[in-house]
Formats: C-alpha cells, sequence, structure tokens
C-alpha cells in the first residue's frame, strides 16, 4: 500500500485532519527519531506524521536524529515522503508567505551523518535530481486544485544553522542562483534516495533573508509572523495531495540502491546486515 511519510517543520506540529490516529514508539538502529509517529488517514490515504524538531521543538538542525527519522519512516512503510520545511527567500518573486516545490539542492551543511552505509557497507546511490519530479508535480496539482500558487522549481541551499546567514554569504547564495534557504532538506534528500522513498520539500517563505533592502533582517519574530499562514495553506495543500491518491512511482526513487552497493557481502558483518537490511531486502544476497 502507497504510505504518505510527512515531516512537521517549523509551525507544523501536528495535522488536524488526521483520522483514525495512533501514536507509534519507533525503535531504530540509528536511535530515536525526533518523537513519536502518528498514523492516520486522510481520505483514503494512510499517512504517517513525524514533527522533524520534536515536541515542543526541542531539536536545531544540526542536531536532529535525520537517519532515524527516515529509517522510522520506512520501517512503518512509508514509500512517498513529504517534508514542510520553512525558508527564506533568495528571490524578489517569492515574497513571505509563497510556497515553492524546489527541484535542486546546494547542501552547505557539515556536521551530519549523511548516509545509512558506512561502518562496514558502502553505497553509492545517484542523488543528481534530489527531489521527486513526479510527485512535485502531483503537488503543485494539489495547490492548484485549492486555490493556492505554488512556485515550481529553483535550488534550495541549505546552511548548518542553526545561526541565519551573513549579508556577504546571502548576497553570495544569490549569485549562486540559489531561490530559497534552509536548513533541514540536506541530509533528508540523501537519507530519502537511499530509502527508496520519493521525496519532496512543500517550502514555506517566511522572509527574504538578509539580503533585501527594503525589508527588516530576518529575526525569529519576523518567521513566526508569517507562520501562520504558510501553514494553514501547507496543510490545505496536504489534504488535496492526499485526498488525490499518492502518484504511482514511475520514477527511479524506488530502485535507487539498485547496482548501488558496493561492498562484497563476504566481508559485510552480521551486525552491519542487521543494520541495512530493511533497506537493502535481499540485494546483499544476490551479489
Amino acid at each position: 500500500m502507497a504510505t504518505l511519510g510527512v515531516f512537521g517543520g517549523s509551525g507544523v506540529y501536528g495535522l488536524s485532519d488526521l483520522q483514525e490516529s495512533e501514536e507509534i514508539d519507533v525503535s531504530t538502529p540509528f536511535g530515536q527519531p525526533s518523537a513519536n509517529v502518528w498514523s492516520g488517514r486522510i481520505g483514503d490515504t494512510k499517512i504517517l506524521f513525524l514533527p522533524r524538531h520534536g515536541i515542543g521543538h526541542r531539536y536545531s538542525p544540526s542536531d536532529l536524529p535525520y537517519r532515524a527519522n527516515i529509517y522510522a519512516m520506512k520501517a512503518l512503510g512509508a514509500t512517498h515522503l513529504l517534508s514542510f520545511s520553512a525558508v527564506g527567500s533568495l528571490r524578489e518573486d517569492c515574497p513571505p508567505r509563497s510556497l515553492l516545490a524546489p527541484d535542486q539542492i546546494i547542501d552547505r551543511t557539515l556536521l551530519r551523518p549523511r548516509t545509512f552505509f558506512d561502518d562496514g557497507v558502502v553505497a553509492h546511490v545517484g542523488i543528481a535530481d534530489p527531489f521527486c519530479q513526479i510527485m512535485q508535480d502531483s503537488i503543485i496539482r494539489a495547490a492548484r486544485d485549492v486555490g493556492r500558487h505554488v512556485h515550481k522549481g529553483g535550488a534550495y541551499l541549505c546552511i548548518e544553522g542553526p545561526q541565519f546567514s551573513t549579508r556577504a554569504e546571502s548576497m553570495l547564495y544569490r549569485s549562486w542562483g540559489a531561490s530559497v534557504i534552509g536548513m533541514t532538506a540536506m541530509p533528508e534528500a540523501r537519507l530519502a534516495r537511499e530509502a527508496e522513498l520519493c521525496y519532496a520539500v512543500l517550502a514555506m517563505v517566511t522572509d527574504y533573508d538578509v539580503w533585501h533592502d527594503g525589508e527588516e533582517d530576518v529575526t525569529v519574530q519576523t518567521v513566526l509572523a508569517h507562520m501562520q499562514a504558510n501553514t494553514e495553506a501547507a496543510c490545505g495543500i496536504l489534504r488535496r495531495f492526499a485526498e488525490n491518491g499518492l502518484p504511482d512511482r514511475r520514477c527511479m526513487c524506488a530502485s535507487a540502491l539498485q547496482n548501488a552497493i558496493m561492498t562484497d557481502p563476504r566481508h559485510v558483518s552480521e551486525d552491519a546486515k542487521k543494520r541495512v537490511q530493511l533497506l537493502v531486502g535481499d540485494r546483499l544476497n544476490e551479489r
């Protein structure tokens, strides 16, 4: 069964539309996820919801248990993963309270574990296109259905945080052609691809970062002022996206690990096999 995992970003700590909901405590080989996962339905679509920053927003972007979060979604049956992400805009035509579905990422993070495949198992997956295009198109159609505009495409610049950018950095990122700036899409996109999940981000613009001469510099107060409107819009899009049914997996996401594992199975320890079994299935036995 196709199942949608949802990561609630800053300001999205629950889903009021979730029906038949139950709370699930999940343990993973990579530790505990940010919080318990809520399982339920919207329409005929099964939903798994996880507040990315934990209950009460306890985790900073650098401290998030990214691997545990993705693994927990996979373990509970997720096939698609939608991430809500509060971002700053690097484009004049994407003002606060606008929405964008990025199609590329520039990764400027430094401190985060970014793969499931280490400590005895090596795999190299392709991530040239880090978001699922079919899923992105379905989200944009759902937004149109409910009268919301979502900018299609653009690069998400992911910084380490938790501080906002300097003015020089913000201007540099604009010169690179990046569209929005945030702190959580990496390593989520990398790990989602390794877990063979269709992954998309709905980026919710809260500010103009610090490059815009006509706007005040970004602050927490600025972000919070635009958060509620963004959250209401995003949840409306999620509702319609789920009601429309999840898109078929005609993309490459579902087979990302095919021919990606480099390690000779004879040299993989039993502990390592157990750690990645959910992700690789029988692939270590087929080589």
